[in-house]
């Protein structure tokens, strides 16, 4: 079986290669059971989906029947109130790497755009820690089972987004535990 998943509401399309780049490195395999559940957001670049976003954010992946995942990306606003996303991500792999996902309404899902990369670059093998990103190196996640993530894995995720070409100038480190 194959899965999907997603952690903030991209868009694009799933072949953009950055230019002079080599291809975009992804982790060797991902076990949808252990990867599914609740992620939260370490860090990110700047996207406009999630430019409402102040601290709080987070994905939830489930597991549907039909080798779809079902994606709910959720952040607290500057208002107090609760932004939420509800998606569906695809495998295209067998391997479960390299991923897409829409955010369109159901109805029109089916249609060939609106899918936009997800591509799992790093994996700890406990499943605690990820990073995942897009060819183009325009978006990046960092995520963790937990609110905070160990400072030696966060820098060591850096680098390796550095090494893969992505410019960081821009990261944003996401604030938890602002929920009163």
């Amino acid at each position: 079986m194959k899965y999907v998943f997603f952690t903030g509401a991209m868009c694009g399309a799933l072949s953009v290669q950055a230019a002079d780049l080599p291809p975009l490195k992804t982790v060797p395999q991902v076990d949808v059971q252990r990867y599914a559940g609740q992620w939260y957001e370490i860090a990110r670049l700047p996207m406009p989906y999630q430019d409402q976003c102040v601290s709080d954010v987070t994905a939830t992946y489930r597991i549907n029947s039909n080798d779809t995942i079902s994606v709910t990306n959720r952040c607290l606003k500057s208002d107090g109130k609760w932004s939420v996303a509800e998606g569906l991500a695809r495998a295209h792999n067998a391997e479960n790497t390299k991923l897409s996902v829409t955010f369109l309404p159901k109805a029109i899902r089916w249609l060939p755009v609106g899918k936009a990369p997800y591509w799992v670059m790093a994996l700890d093998s406990d499943y605690q820690y990820a990073m995942v990103g897009q060819p183009d190196r325009k978006y990046l996640w960092l995520l963790s089972r937990k609110p905070q993530m160990d400072e030696t894995v966060y820098q060591s995720y850096l680098k390796q987004a550095q090494e893969q070409g992505y410019d960081l100038s821009a990261l944003i480190r996401t604030k938890h535990g602002q929920i009163k």
